[in-house]
């Protein structure tokens, strides 16, 4: 299990490649890298969203590092170069979203910590938000505090195109028929977002959507397409349950939530309501910015790593000196 390296997208320097055990015996893929700069900070758990890949955030590693973080980060099952649940291996599929949550213990206690400093920060962008969000109310928490970017509390219906309610019952109705392993209704194994500029959903930067497109075309076996109706009820349900009125009233680890205002992949108001109920938590609304503000053009990331620092109490770093 290696990475990809393109010249318009280096690994990292200092990476260590690595293949773990899910709950299940399934290889996930992982990397670790240290600081370049001091003090130690502790170090950056970064959990992705549906469908991305290790070598999508090579540039995010790199200004985290340059802060003075240690980062690790894995694929989540069914995506980038851990293997697949179904023989199509386009099809991103899970039945329950407590797999992700039991793969991640897995993560943190035999990977991370005999390799990393703490304290550890979860960093979590759309599914990754939620699937750190389904361990924020454990007091026994391995996070000091996390920072969730675009977290899925409820998916956008601009994306589903019919209700929520709809939209579950579909799922649950076809998955109930047998049909869990099948593509949602339209879906198919190119990824939507990837086919043309002017209509994807991520991101108004055209380097940064290019640099993610030439990963994929290199490296072909990293692509999920569509949503299986399977995975669609686990989101469906992974996203009830943070949207329980009292959910957020028990979170115990300290949070800062991004909405990305352009979001049209999850629901910005959905979490902005989340954050108005945390005991220890906050938002920043991003105005303009679609769904990966770290994949966003310059401006946006800016915006969000003022706050990072700001949250962090740290000074900002000189990239000269990296």
């Amino acid at each position: 299990m290696n990475l990809v390296s393109l010249s318009i997208n280096p690994v990292p320097s200092g990476a260590t490649v690595l293949e773990f055990r899910g709950y299940d015996g399934l290889k996930l893929r992982a990397a670790l890298w240290e600081a370049t700069r001091g003090p130690s900070r502790g170090t950056v758990c970064i959990v992705e969203g549906r469908a991305e890949f290790i070598e999508k955030y090579f540039e995010v590693i790199a200004d985290l590092r340059r802060r003075g973080f240690a980062v690790a980060i894995f694929d989540l099952r069914g995506q980038g170069g851990s293997d697949r649940m179904l023989s199509n291996p386009r099809k991103g599929h899970v039945v329950a979203f407590t797999e992700y949550d039991r793969d991640l213990a897995i993560f943190i206690d035999d990977v991370v910590r005999p390799s990393l400093p703490e304290p550890l920060i979860g960093l979590g962008h759309s599914l990754g938000g939620n699937i750190l969000l389904r361990n924020a109310q454990d007091e026994a928490s391995p996070f000091a505090r996390m920072v969730l970017i675009s977290p899925m509390i409820a998916v956008n219906e601009k994306l589903l195109g019919v209700s929520t309610g709809l939209a579950r019952a579909y799922a649950t109705a076809a998955s109930l028929a047998g049909l869990s392993g099948t593509y949602v209704r339209g879906g198919g194994n190119e990824p939507d977002d990837f086919k043309d500029f002017a209509t994807n959903r991520l991101t108004q930067d055209h380097v940064r959507w290019s640099r993610n497109k030439a990963v994929i075309e290199a490296a072909p076996d990293l692509v999920l397409g569509s949503p299986t109706v399977g995975w669609l009820r686990a989101a469906l349900r992974g996203c009830a349950m943070l949207q329980r009125p009292d959910y957020p009233k028990y979170v115990a680890v300290p949070m800062l939530l991004f909405a990305a205002g352009a979001d049209t992949v999850v629901s910005a108001q959905a979490i902005e309501d989340f954050a108005v109920d945390l005991k220890t938590g906050g938002h920043i609304l991003v105005p303009g910015s679609r769904h990966e503000i770290l994949q966003e053009t310059d401006a946006i990331r800016q915006r969000f790593w003022a706050a990072f620092d700001a949250y962090m109490g740290i000074a900002v770093p000189n990239a000269e000196q990296a």
